[in-house]
């Protein structure tokens, strides 16, 4: 028999080795037990909603998920930061409700972009996604029932707010149930059969590009810069070629099989990007929730005076206002508006009513949780 003794441990220190370590093996197995039960209860959740509704029946609830979200962090007793704990929740329950009803995702594509990475984190790692070659194609995925929801990208810090899904929300019926922010890394990789020391091209998107521009000029100021259509597209096209890298997120490199040379590249550390996550439900309260309207206004003196008196009047904290143009060209600028609270809140439903008397169109884009993770 093979002696497993650590020579560097005494037998104190051994014996009490052993001991953790069946400690951990009853705790993994409680663990196992628990969250297969929890998983039962899921399943018992899916037939009695199906039993009441059984062509209608909603599984996947944000603001219910929200809620037991925040619960997670706060009572997180350590020493795994909150944020970690959440996560491992997160995944939990995406798992658990895969058992109900698998969830169906349209983003953005191609495959290996943020806004798929920002559709695994808000949905968990067991969401079906399915990548959309357009923002309003996305929109129409979800109108047309082909999914049940939708991740769209709405602002980043940098670059600002992507106006085509802003534009789409005008004439769209879907709602706005969640927002989930990506904090958006840019890392160089490198295929299987790359040359590392005879890389003559990097292909990212133009904004990618862009956003690395200053550590391409210090590390590889030599190298051609080629942007192409996505991040996912450059990983695609390196894998077969010697002398190139991309610049890309790091699901990328997990779909195409690509190595991760250098991390972080990006030349703002604090650049991120946040999503919205599409449907057709209202979504009810969670405690801790953002609403968004459209309105729209007559260009005319004091209009601008007359959107935000309401908000201020009642106490209502605005926390973004964009502008557009409106697509009908009858002279009317169009606003969009995020705010903390929810629809049926008191001092909200005063607010808009006052804010109808002076607007051409109000209209409500949802109330959604605010983002936890």
């Amino acid at each position: 028999m093979t002696d497993t003794k650590n020579p560097t441990l005494s037998d104190t220190e051994e014996a009490e080795l052993t001991a953790l370590r069946l400690e951990i093996d009853r705790l993994d197995t409680d663990i196992l037990e628990l969250i297969s039960q929890r998983a039962q209860c899921a399943m018992r959740v899916a037939a009695v909603k199906l039993q009441a509704d059984p062509s209608g029946a909603v599984f996947y609830r944000p603001e219910r998920e929200a809620q037991v979200l925040s619960q997670v962090m706060a009572r997180n007793p350590g020493p795994l930061g909150n944020e970690d704990m959440a996560r491992l929740f997160r995944e939990i329950m995406s798992a658990c409700l895969a058992l109900e009803k698998p969830l169906e995702v349209a983003y953005l594509g191609p495959e290996g972009t943020f806004t798929q990475q920002a559709a695994k984190k808000h949905f968990g790692q067991w969401v079906i996604t399915k990548p959309m070659p357009a923002i309003d194609e996305v929109f129409r995925e979800v109108e047309a029932g082909a999914v049940q929801y939708g991740v769209v990208p709405i602002e980043n810090s940098t670059e600002g707010v992507v106006n085509h899904t802003l534009d789409t929300f005008i004439s769209s019926n879907l709602k706005i149930c969640g927002e989930v922010e990506l904090r958006i890394h840019h890392h160089l990789m490198a295929g299987p059969n790359t040359r590392l020391d005879k890389i003559t091209r990097v292909y990212s998107h133009q904004q990618s590009l862009a956003q690395c521009r200053k550590w391409l000029d210090a590390h590889m100021p030599l190298a051609e810069r080629i942007a192409v259509s996505s991040n996912a597209e450059a990983a695609k096209r390196v894998k077969g070629e010697w002398n190139s890298a991309a610049i890309a997120g790091e699901l990328a490199s997990e779909l195409y099989d690509l190595e991760i040379i250098e991390t972080k590249i990006e030349d703002s550390p604090d650049n991120s990007t946040r999503f919205l996550i599409i449907g057709n439900q209202n979504v009810g309260v969670s405690g801790g929730d953002k609403t968004s309207l459209v309105v729209s206004m007559r260009n005319e003196p004091g209009a601008l005076y007359h959107l935000l008196k309401p908000f201020n009047d009642f106490g209502i904290d605005m926390t973004r206002l964009e502008s557009r143009p409106s697509l009908s060209g009858n002279w009317t600028y169009v606003f969009f508006i995020d705010f903390v609270g929810h629809i049926s809140g008191a001092k909200v439903i005063e607010t808009l009513e006052m804010l109808k008397k002076t607007a051409v169109e109000v209209k409500v884009l949802g109330s959604y949780p605010k983002g936890v993770l």
